[in-house]
């Protein structure tokens, strides 16, 4: 894509001013100027979940203007100056974040582990999928004495950990995996389907007519509910082919940062010990491509005394190993959707403060899959806060230049997905517990 620089107006074909001499716009400042704005989108996304549940605070829309301030092709050349901002929007995600869970624990009640059935029963039913938990609440209250059920689909299913919700009647499970797989999925599935977020994909003729959108999100061929109205919803179920009774398989959700701080004392024990060898952070965004079973064959190789955390959508790549349990507890720990990074940090924070040191020094390794903006804002967060060794993949955001790339590096020892899990778990137990 050809890009034109606001001041010199020649073609810059997306990597930054041709007359950087002229300007001062390079590929570096370009670089830092998109990996800000996809941060921001990412605020922006987790920011609106949150005001919807009445959380909100002036300082993000503060930072949000002058974050996009920033990036007027006229305003900052400095790549430093770019660099504290974008760390600033770390910070700024992390309060967001914060303030969606708390938003999540006062609505829908403290969440807790629980087993969800996947599947579906007999009758009719909708799919909802995305992120917006409230729009699910809406929906069911809407639902009550209609004899339709509802089932979750992709980053929904954090929802059957909420009191609130898992104790509705018209809550029956859990169906599918991943966005990327929807247009399979949501072709086999008889009944409506409700988009609440970006996950949406343009659909198939197959099921068009059964897509509905809420909110700001919309689709070609999409149809749209306004007003928090799902009427429509309930009579496009009601009129649709009865779903069939298909049991799947039953699963354990709802390891949110205060259900595992409740066995903090025995973990830290048990880690003094020799216990524990690891903890393991592996998820993130998931996405199509055949690179990203990397995590997969790193979930399954790592050490049986250890714990996987696992949130976001990246762990349906992990979710359907058998990985045991250990002291007790199952070693893969689901502890919701992305925004649930926050919880992930939570933890890590009381582990490090009980064990008295940093959380660089906890026997901790995140491995992240990255793929779009809410990533990209968790990403800025976990280096704001100085969180180093992050290995992130399968590939790099397109927009990092490679001296931007350097310098992560070189600050926060950003790494990245190998081809061979094994040899990069080798390489871990080599490495000193600060890496």
């Amino acid at each position: 894509m050809t890009m034109f620089c606001n001041q010199c107006e020649q073609a810059s074909h997306g990597t930054g001013c041709t007359t950087a001499g002229v300007c001062g716009k390079d590929e570096d400042v370009q670089s830092l100027q998109e990996l800000l704005i996809y941060g921001v989108k990412g605020v922006a996304a987790y920011a609106h979940h949150a005001r919807k549940l009445g959380m909100r605070d002036e300082r993000v829309n503060g930072f949000l203007e002058e974050a996009l301030f920033s990036t007027l092709t006229n305003v900052s050349f400095d790549p430093e100056a770019l660099l504290e901002l974008c760390m600033e929007c770390g910070q700024v995600n992390l309060l967001v974040m914060r303030l969606l869970d708390e938003g999540h624990r006062l609505r829908f009640g403290e969440p807790q582990p629980a087993m969800v059935r996947e599947g579906t029963v007999a009758g009719p039913g909708i799919l909802v999928s995305g992120h917006d938990l409230s729009d699910l609440a809406e929906l069911l209250r809407q639902c009550e004495g209609t004899g339709v059920r509802v089932y979750t689909h992709g980053e929904m299913l954090p929802a059957h950990a909420y009191p609130e919700l898992a104790r509705h009647p018209n809550l029956v499970g859990h169906y599918g995996s991943a966005w990327q797989h929807q247009k399979i999925e949501f072709q086999a599935f008889s009944g409506p389907i409700l988009m609440t977020s970006n996950c949406v994909l343009v659909p198939k003729e197959a099921y068009r007519d059964r897509l509905f959108t809420s909110g700001v999100t919309a689709v070609p061929g999409g149809r749209r509910v306004r007003g928090g109205d799902f009427s429509e919803v309930i009579r496009a179920a009601l009129a649709s082919p009865p779903l069939p009774d298909h049991f799947v398989r039953e699963t354990e959700v709802g390891y949110h940062h205060e259900a595992i701080l409740a066995h903090a004392g025995a973990i830290v024990e048990a880690v003094k010990a020799g216990k524990i060898s690891r903890f393991f952070l592996i998820g993130g965004c998931d996405g199509p491509e055949a690179a990203r079973s990397y995590f997969t064959d790193y979930a399954a190789q790592t050490p049986r005394d250890s714990f996987i955390l696992t949130l976001g959508c990246g762990k349906y790549r992990i979710r359907n190993q058998d990985h045991g349990t250990h002291l007790g507890l199952p070693r893969l720990l689901d502890m919701g959707q992305c925004n649930d990074a926050y919880g992930a940090l939570r933890v890590a924070g009381a582990l490090a403060q009980a064990l008295g040191c940093g959380v660089n020094e906890l026997p901790l390794t995140l491995v992240i899959s990255w793929l779009e903006q809410k990533a990209v804002a968790v990403l800025l967060t976990l280096l704001s806060l100085g969180v180093k060794g992050i290995v992130l993949g399968p590939r790099l955001p397109a927009f990092l230049s490679p001296n931007v790339l350097r310098v992560l590096q070189q600050r926060y020892d950003l790494r990245l997905t190998g081809r061979a899990p094994s040899r990069d778990l080798l390489q871990l137990h080599r490495a000193p517990a600060s890496a």
